[in-house]
């Protein structure tokens, strides 16, 4: 592989160069990665924008089209980068890589291995885990993908953090030059079950194994394996993602002139039947009920009722709702640990 100068690897302080990955950021749900070439234009509802004129300035800058409009020039972090990359396999999102980093305890020198490089969305994220001293070596049986995969970890300068090997890992286990050297494994394989074998010898003591696993099946199988090979701690979680929006809202509020007419609030209450309620349970029912009426007065009064005064003012709050379209269940993450002397 070709080797990337310092000045040239992931930053968010350096300048934006010929051939680097950016992410061009119109809003929050709409962004796409471009390679900048020089002479080559990129052309949105914005209006039409010259690469020429994004070389030389800094990640995270604002750029201005010929028209007017602009867009926001931002580095390839791990968390765009998982939203704008091709998908040439179905990719992992970023809810559960940063649950499968925390739980594997990756930290900056830990040697970790992946089966399934696929479009390199966990792959970065582990990248920037492990830097500045250690190391990803990634696995991957289709040639091409692992091709495609390479390319996009050097145009976003983590050719010396990350090793693309072409090689079928169920089939032919890792390579046995690694064995007891690794921190942590991640598999996202058809049938990680086999692979099971080959991650016992590559773990060192208290290494730790995590299998993603889109069916339950699997991970049944896969729990299995792992108990006939003396790991432990083996436990299984689904990470489900919700989404808040953000917006404004405005409410009226009423001013009166009598405090003795404001409606009494009380909290939701099952209904009590009169005759069977204690004697203080009905009294507050009534008291409800009253409140109610009083409710019904001031709403007639809004209308052009004579016997309230009431002024009606707007106030603006900020509220959160959960976003209608929620990702849905994406896989299984089984967790183990090696404890071999």
């Amino acid at each position: 592989m070709l080797a990337v100068p310092a000045d040239r690897r992931e930053t968010f302080h350096r300048y934006i160069q010929e051939g680097d990955h950016v992410i061009v950021y119109e809003r929050h749900d709409r962004m796409k990665a471009v390679i900048v070439c020089a002479g080559a234009t990129m052309q949105n509802r914005f209006g039409v924008f010259l690469h020429s004129d994004w070389i030389g300035k800094p990640f995270g800058c604002k750029v201005t089209g010929k028209t007017g409009g602009y867009v926001y020039l931002l580095a390839p972090t791990p968390e765009l980068w998982t939203l704008v990359l091709s998908h040439r396999t179905q990719i992992i999102y970023i809810a559960d890589i940063s649950f499968v980093i925390g739980f594997l305890d990756i930290r900056p020198g830990c040697i970790v291995l992946e089966s399934g490089t696929g479009s390199g969305s966990v792959t970065t994220s582990l990248a920037r885990a492990v830097a500045p001293t250690g190391h990803v070596f990634t696995f991957d049986f289709h040639n091409q993908r692992a091709t495609s995969a390479r390319q996009d970890f050097e145009r976003n300068g983590l050719i010396d953090l990350v090793t693309a090997v072409v090689r079928d890992i169920q089939d032919q286990g890792f390579p046995v030059e690694l064995a007891g050297k690794a921190d942590a494994v991640f598999l996202d394989l058809p049938q990680p079950w086999l692979a099971i074998p080959s991650v016992a010898e590559m773990l060192h003591h208290n290494g730790v194994l995590c299998s993603f696993s889109p069916c339950i099946e699997q991970v049944q199988h896969t729990c299995e394996t792992l108990a006939c090979y003396d790991f432990k701690d083996i436990r299984t979680f689904e990470v489900l993602l919700r989404t808040y929006g953000i917006h404004e809202e405005f409410f009226r509020e009423l001013e009166m002139e009598d405090e003795a007419d404001i409606p009494i609030i009380c909290p939701p209450h099952k209904r009590l039947c009169p005759h069977t309620a204690p004697e203080h349970e009905s009294e507050q029912c009534c008291k409800q009920s009253t409140g109610g009426i009083r409710d019904s007065k001031i709403r007639e009064n809004e209308s052009g009722g004579d016997n309230m005064s009431v002024t009606k003012n707007r106030s603006r709050q900020i509220m959160a709702r959960p976003v209608s379209e929620a990702r849905g269940h994406t896989g299984y993450l089984t967790f183990a640990c090696t404890t071999k002397d």
